[in-house]
């Protein structure tokens, strides 16, 4: 149990911080970027994969299957 919730923390962690930069290259679009270039820009970028990483684990944390004890 308590393996879960430190995955689920983490993954929660790590998709927070994924999508604060997600949101602050938004500010691409401003300068000229089209969103195919910006999508392209930030599937590049490893801290924008921490949203997707933490996503999985937290997925993961909840969908883990349970001992029997």
């Amino acid at each position: 149990m308590l393996l879960r919730i430190i995955i689920f923390l983490l993954g929660f962690a790590l998709t927070l911080i994924g999508f604060i930069y997600i949101f602050i290259y938004l500010n691409l679009l401003t300068i000229g970027y089209n969103f195919s270039t910006y999508v392209k820009f930030i599937s590049g970028r490893i801290e924008c994969w921490y949203f997707f990483i933490g996503l999985v684990l937290i997925l993961s944390s909840i969908f883990m299957l349970r001992r029997k004890e």
